[in-house]
């Protein structure tokens, strides 16, 4: 499924704790067999965001075997004075392929006229796919370390390529932000998540019917640009130190560095 503006991706490690985050308060936590779509996105969010893009994950294929491990954890107690012991159950041994693509964020457009350059975060994402991500990759919670690295999606041989159907009843999708909806409020969604020898096509948010919605509370959508000091596009000395090397551009981003 080639799409526009889209990047494949590998991320792996040793554990991984998938989980509704609205209900995970406190006590013990145990992991869905499947990684969400939030989760996907926030490690495509960890390799590259601009609040100039909104990232959309396509689909995730399984490459290894889905167990589970458990592990005694003794949780900050913020309410007793003995810390209480807790079980955690971790996917153990994970490694998937993922698909994901970018859209322009028009709800932000007034205010980032100037950073709406598909071919610039294009090709900046598949750099930093390249270099593992710009941020630490985290495996559904942080002490779940995750890496990335490139791959070409269908390609080598993964646990369930011949096994048929798999159903996972309802599942946490991910959540609506004002930013992205245009309304100001944040809510969650669900959905039946269906494996095909491996492979999960996700729906797109928009898609999701509203009976498999649900409001949580009101919420504001943060303002960025270069008036709020939190948004400067290529004016950032980080971005001009990507772009250029010993004094000359990547050949890909030479046009970009021209001018957004």
């Amino acid at each position: 499924m080639k799409i526009r503006n889209q990047i494949e991706y590998c991320v792996w490690g040793n554990y991984a704790l998938f989980s509704d985050p609205i209900a995970r308060m406190g006590g013990e936590k145990f992991s869905y067999m499947l990684p969400t779509y939030q989760a996907l996105k926030g490690i495509t969010e960890s390799i590259y965001w601009k609040p100039s893009i909104i990232w959309i994950v396509d689909e995730v294929r399984v490459m290894k075997p889905i167990r589970t491990e458990s592990k005694n954890v003794r949780p900050i107690s913020y309410v007793a004075s003995k810390n209480t012991l807790s079980v955690y159950t971790y996917l153990a041994d994970v490694s998937y392929q993922v698909r994901a693509h970018f859209i322009l964020n028009e709800n932000r457009r007034a205010e980032l006229e100037e950073d709406f350059n598909e071919k610039k975060h294009h090709n900046i994402a598949k750099r930093m796919v390249r270099k593992g991500g710009r941020r630490d990759i985290f495996l559904g919670t942080r002490e779940c370390q995750g890496y990335v690295e490139p791959c070409e999606f269908d390609k080598g041989e993964g646990y369930y390529d011949h096994y048929g159907e798999l159903e996972f009843g309802v599942m946490f999708h991910g959540f609506d932000y004002p930013d992205e909806t245009g309304r100001d409020m944040l809510a969650a969604r669900f959905w039946r998540p269906k494996m095909v020898n491996g492979v999960i096509l996700f729906q797109p948010p928009e898609e999701i019917p509203k009976e498999m919605k649900r409001n949580i509370r009101p919420m504001k959508a943060k303002k960025f640009g270069k008036k709020y000091g939190n948004s400067s596009g290529l004016e950032e000395a980080a971005l001009q130190q990507e772009f250029a090397w010993e004094g000359e551009t990547y050949e890909l981003d030479a046009e970009i560095v021209r001018g957004i």
